[in-house]
């Protein structure tokens, strides 16, 4: 929200400068981002008054001009604006005078008539971005006087970030209201006299979804001239705040969204078919928006239409067709209250931002309609003529907001704040910001105004006696509080020793959005529906994660484009799983990109794969009190993961999460050049008390024997090592695969591995007679198992 501080100071001006007030305002909750110096950007720059004009006698699109700015003297301007007139007021930078981005003026023969200026538009004036012919000037401006006066330059923008339940101050009436109850100083509010209907031009309006727009005001303005050129200080006002001219009749409905905080639209009154409808979108319904593009409209989006046609998404944007343009003659303005909840998140879903939007979403006073309209009207008739018809007003009360009286009890002043505030200057602070109050020994009986959509129960009040108080007034103290040790055998504290473990693994920690883009949510884990967000803070933050995978895959791309090509990264949190209820599930996801190690002048690029992966998962599995023994990668497959690299991790015959490379399809959509290997576990499924077990270490000496067996290519290895576990139990301590091989001397279809077996007992030495026994009790399971051979 920008706005001018002069225009605030016309509302209410207590005796503090523009450093206090952008102070007072940020300690109110009302943060202050900018404040900056309003500079015109030209100087020597006078009103002049056009005395006659001539065609250029050798250019046939220039006009000789004669001009007088004060005094009796005249001075000769070629022009080439097609609106210069005789007896026009206009301004004229003379010779000497600077203009934005341009040199000092200077007298110049112009196709053989010499021009002692130049007539200067708005554009030249760097008012505005766009438009043609001269700036015309009010009547009663006088001869000679600088320019610089007349866009008051010595006035300073303010910009205020407001959070979102303080849309009432998306106004100049609502900021003001804030200064004067922070300044306790009068508010000068400006008297909007009703204007009388001079026609029985008038439409029936419709509310055929109440308890979407309960209350409707219109009004027909006919004969309006919308080419007449808007008075320079509203022009500077829009200026200021931010909004770029777009016609007279648009400009004036914008100043009074500005001025009072009720966006209004005006249509075409000749274009309009029949009665007005506020009515839910129908199926199939389509409408070319005002920034020329059609859409089609989502269900339950409400809609402004006539007998015939949709004209406006109500709310955020109106329709092209029925638009005000300048050759238009008569107008229909609209003033609506639409409840929030049918217009949040509406606009996003289209990709819309407007400023209408913004204040609806927020609530705006219900009970502001009637008074806009008669505001705007006044401006149009006075600006660009006309005559009004009478105001159609069309409500369903029994929709309109009724907020209930909320009990205010002094204790709880006391309990929240820490200070004792007097019951007069909490009854002061109160009904200066617009409360009905009735005072009951110690307790309010409090109802907040029409526009304060945020105030709903006790706790609120005491936020705004504390706002207004001064959180500086309230005194510092010391905060008391016990602490205890946390466990560090709890979840916490395991998850705490995973995160060591994958840093020492060369990992990092990131922390992603729990709100994910519904396209990329929709490549990783499409058979997953997910829970959309009402209100999303963008399009591509519009739905809970199913999944950590795009965050971590996003921060990749993110890193990627900054030239880092080795990644490692992990998250911790929450996914959001949509069933009969939200259920919300700890997950642990990481993913590793790149080379092994980082370059290093000795050692040729090594790219990391599928097995680099899983010995990152064996490290927290390890670290968790998992029997690696017990764990089971399977072959599986995920929709974003490779077909040929994607294994399902089980434990304990229970399933507790996914590893693999990423989908190839996905790789390419994301315009990644390398493979990623990624995985996500489970946090419950992984989270075991670990007791630390004893165990005597042997002094007896190990016995090692090296295994090469022969089996079909399809069954896995860590079936087979299962087996042979399961043989030895106590004197089998270590078990490795050292080769596989598959070629020349292997049969097609057939494989060859060469396993490790290290034996070992606690009590004697093994001998010889007993691993033979060992190892052909394994031989045996193989070969009727697994149909397994010994390799000659």
């Amino acid at each position: 929200m920008k706005f001018s501080e002069q225009w605030i100071r016309e509302w209410v001006n207590p005796p503090i400068d523009t450093n206090q007030l952008a102070e007072q305002l940020t300690m109110a909750g009302l943060e202050v981002e900018t404040v900056e110096k309003v500079s015109a950007g030209f100087s020597g720059v006078v009103v002049a008054h056009v005395e006659s004009v001539m065609p250029h006698p050798n250019a046939d699109g220039l006009k000789v001009c004669q001009v007088r700015c004060g005094g009796s003297d005249t001075l000769t301007v070629v022009c080439g604006a097609d609106n210069v007139r005789v007896g026009m007021r206009v301004p004229l930078a003379r010779v000497g005078a600077k203009l934005p981005g341009k040199k000092s003026i200077t007298a110049m023969e112009i196709k053989g008539v010499k021009s002692d200026g130049i007539l200067c538009s708005a554009v030249e004036l760097g008012l505005v971005d766009g438009g043609s012919g001269l700036l015309e000037l009010q009547e009663n401006y006088t001869l000679g006087q600088d320019v610089n006066e007349l866009f008051t330059s010595d006035d300073t923008v303010i910009e205020l970030s407001l959070t979102p339940n303080r849309g009432d101050c998306l106004s100049i009436a609502g900021v003001a209201r804030e200064v004067s109850v922070l300044n306790n100083c009068s508010l000068n509010v400006p008297y909007i006299e009703p204007v009388a209907a001079i026609n029985d031009k008038d439409r029936k309006v419709k509310l055929d979804a109440p308890q979407a727009c309960p209350h409707y005001v219109g009004r027909v303005i006919e004969d309006v001239d919308n080419t007449r050129p808007l008075p320079l200080w509203l022009t500077e006002r829009l200026s200021r705040s931010g909004l770029h001219s777009i016609n007279t009749v648009v400009d004036i409905t914008n100043y009074v969204m500005l001025e009072l905080g009720q966006p209004l639209h005006a249509f075409n009154n000749d274009k309009l078919k029949g009665s007005i409808h506020v009515r839910f979108v129908r199926q199939g319904e389509k409408l070319v928006l005002l920034d020329n593009k059609e859409y089609t409209l989502y269900e339950n989006t409400l809609v402004i239409a006539d007998d015939k046609q949709v004209l406006a998404m109500a709310g955020i944007m109106g329709g092209l067709d029925s638009a005000v343009n300048q050759n238009n003659r008569a107008v229909f303005l609209e003033s609506a209250y639409f409840n929030p909840q049918n217009i949040i998140g509406y606009a996003r879903r289209y990709g819309l931002n407007t400023d209408s939007a913004q204040r609806f979403e927020r609530g705006v006073d219900y009970a502001l309609q009637r008074r806009a309209v008669e505001r705007a009207t006044r401006l149009i008739l006075d600006i660009c003529g006309g005559s009004a018809g009478p105001v159609i007003e069309a409500s369903a009360n029994d929709q309109l907001p009724a907020p209930g009286p909320i009990i205010l009890h002094a204790r709880e002043i006391k309990r929240i704040l820490g200070i004792s505030i007097e019951p007069a200057e909490v009854t002061r602070i109160l009904k200066c910001l617009g409360m009905e109050l009735e005072k009951g020994g110690d307790n309010w009986q409090v109802r907040p105004p029409s526009y304060r959509f945020d105030i709903a129960i006790e706790t609120d009040l005491i936020e705004e006696i504390a706002r207004i108080f001064g959180y500086n007034a309230i005194p510092v103290q010391c905060l008391q509080a016990s602490l205890r040790f946390h466990d560090s055998h709890g979840i916490q504290g395991q998850l705490q020793r995973v995160r060591e473990v994958l840093v020492q693994h060369g990992y990092q920690e990131v922390i992603t959005y729990s709100f994910v883009d519904k396209k990329l949510q929709g490549l990783i884990t499409p058979d997953v529906k997910p829970l959309v967000l009402t209100n999303p803070i963008s399009a591509e933050l519009s739905v809970m994660r199913t999944s950590l995978w795009p965050g971590l895959l996003q921060t990749l791309q993110y890193n990627l484009k900054r030239q880092q090509q080795r990644g490692r990264l992990f998250e911790i949190g929450l996914i959001y799983m949509l069933d009969k209820n939200i259920r919300q599930l700890p997950m642990i996801g990481g993913l590793i990109y790149g080379n092994i190690y980082d370059k290093q002048w000795d050692n040729d690029d090594i790219l990391c794969d599928f097995f680099d992966i899983k010995g990152d998962l064996e490290g927290i599995l390890s670290i968790c009190g998992c029997n690696l023994q017990d764990i089971e990668y399977r072959s599986t497959t995920h929709p974003a993961l490779h077909p040929g690299q994607s294994a399902e991790i089980i434990l304990a015959d229970q399933y507790i999460g996914y590893t693999g490379a990423l989908h190839p399809a996905i790789q390419m959509n994301l315009e990644i050049p390398q493979q990623v290997y990624m995985f996500e576990l489970q946090v419950n499924g992984i989270s075991t008390k670990i007791t630390p077990k004893y165990r005597k270490l042997s002094k007896f000496p190990t016995v090692r024997r090296d295994l090469a067996i022969v089996v079909k290519e399809n069954i896995p290895v860590a079936d087979i090592m299962r087996c042979i576990r399961k043989l030895s139990p106590e004197v089998l301590i270590n078990l490795e695969l050292f080769d596989v091989y598959q070629g020349e001397g292997i049969d097609l279809g057939k494989k060859s591995l060469a396993l490790g077996l290290t034996f070992q007992k606690s009590s004697s030495t093994l001998i010889d007679k007993e691993v033979e026994a060992i190892m052909g009790k394994i031989l045996n399971r193989l070969r009727k198992e697994f149909d397994a051979i010994l390799r000659e």
